[in-house]
C-alpha cells in the first residue's frame, strides 16, 4: 500500500478520491477485468473507495477488518451488489467487529469468522482462511 510501512508516499493517495484513482489505475494497468478485490487492514482505505463507485467491476469483494468502514454510511453500502464475503478472526475485537457492523449493510454478503485467529487471521489460520476463500470462489459467477 503507497505510504504504508517502508514504502513511498503518493500524493495521489492522501484522499479517498485518489486512492479510489490509484486502484483503478493498477487494475488497468494489469489489465484485470472483474477481479476479486481482497481486502485486508489498511488496505481498506483504498478497497472501499474503489468498491463504492466501481463495484460493479469487481466479481466479489472480500474485507479482511479492513479500517475505514465507518466513513461510509449503511444507505452508501446498501447501494453496491457485488458479492461480499466478510472475513475475520473471532481474536480480533478491534478492527473486526466495527467492520462487520458497518459492511453487513452490503446486500449480498455473507460472513466466515475463523476460530483462533486474530487480525492477519490468512497469517494464524492459512489453510482454513485458503479453504473459505476457495469456497467462495467457487460461488461466483
Amino acid at each position: 500500500i503507497p505510504g504504508y510501512g517502508d514504502s513511498p508516499p503518493v500524493e495521489m493517495a492522501v484522499t479517498a478520491q485518489g486512492r479510489r484513482a490509484f486502484l483503478d489505475h493498477v487494475l488497468r494497468e494489469l489489465g484485470m477485468q472483474r477481479p476479486v478485490l481482497i481486502s485486508p487492514s489498511m488496505s481498506g482505505r483504498f478497497a472501499l473507495p474503489f468498491l463504492l463507485a466501481h463495484g460493479d467491476r469487481l466479481a466479489g469483494f472480500v474485507p479482511i477488518a479492513p479500517v475505514g468502514t465507518k466513513d461510509y454510511t449503511a444507505e452508501q453500502y446498501r447501494g453496491v451488489q457485488t458479492p461480499t464475503l466478510i472475513l475475520y478472526g473471532d481474536r480480533d475485537t478491534g478492527l473486526a467487529p466495527q467492520a462487520l457492523q458497518n459492511l453487513q449493510h452490503l446486500p449480498d454478503h455473507r460472513v466466515a469468522v475463523l476460530s483462533g485467529a486474530g487480525h492477519a487471521c490468512y497469517l494464524d489460520k492459512p489453510e482454513d482462511f485458503h479453504q473459505v476463500l476457495l469456497g467462495f470462489l467457487r460461488q461466483l459467477k
